[in-house]
């Protein structure tokens, strides 16, 4: 938590405001090629981002990965108590639940607020990462960006974020061979930045599978 002035906007009010008219991009991407890719792209990130200065938090969190993968293959529903699951080995703490004050980031330049329907509201989003009209980049973004501006962990949001995008892509079976190109900052009332975020994760759908196809023998 970080202090911030009592007149600051609401950044997960102005997502919600324009998640729904996001001009999210088509997709014309295939089904996941055969074999795993030579890299496993969220992986090097978590280790690259944390590992030197957090080497047991980065075990954590690659436990929780290696557990949002198996829940994937498994078919199992994204939700909260999900999300919850992954977030307990994360910040090695439980019981894990949804934050209880308003929450701020980018260094107080970001406030998340908190009303009555908030952790419902987050349940309904994260319930929509399968809506079959909506390309799979596209739902894995918005996914990731819900997770972000929701904030709704004390701590861990944007390693929480990453777990959840790798989860939906998983999910179809798709997966990064490099995540780096994602860490970028979001604003969450970038509607334009949300749909360009979709379209750099189906870049990186897209060149994994030629990178994989390239590798399998004839």
């Amino acid at each position: 938590m970080t202090s911030a002035p009592v007149d600051q906007q609401d950044s997960l009010a102005a997502w919600l405001s324009i998640r729904t008219t996001v001009p999210w991009p088509r997709w014309s991407g295939e089904r996941a090629a055969a074999g795993p890719p030579a890299a496993d792209g969220v992986r090097d990130y978590f280790t690259a981002t944390r590992g030197d200065r957090d080497p047991e938090g980065t075990a954590r969190v690659l436990t929780a990965l290696d557990r949002a993968l198996a829940d994937a293959q498994e078919g199992r529903q994204l939700n909260f108590a999900l999300l919850t699951g992954w977030q307990r080995y994360v910040l090695h703490r439980d019981p894990v639940g949804f934050r209880t004050l308003p929450a701020f980031a980018k260094g107080g330049r970001e406030r998340y607020g908190l009303a009555a329907d908030t952790a419902a509201r987050f349940e309904q989003c994260l319930s929509q990462s399968t809506q079959p009209d909506l390309p799979l980049p596209s739902r894995a973004a918005r996914t990731y960006l819900d997770v972000l501006f929701f904030h709704p962990f004390e701590d861990g949001n944007a390693r929480a974020a990453m777990l959840a995008l790798a989860f939906v892509l998983a999910c179809d079976g798709a997966c990064l061979d490099q995540a780096h190109p994602l860490q970028v900052t979001r604003w969450a009332d970038d509607a334009d930045g949300a749909a360009d975020l979709a379209v750099l994760i189906g870049i990186l759908i897209s060149a994994t599978q030629r990178r994989q196809r390239h590798r399998s023998p004839a």
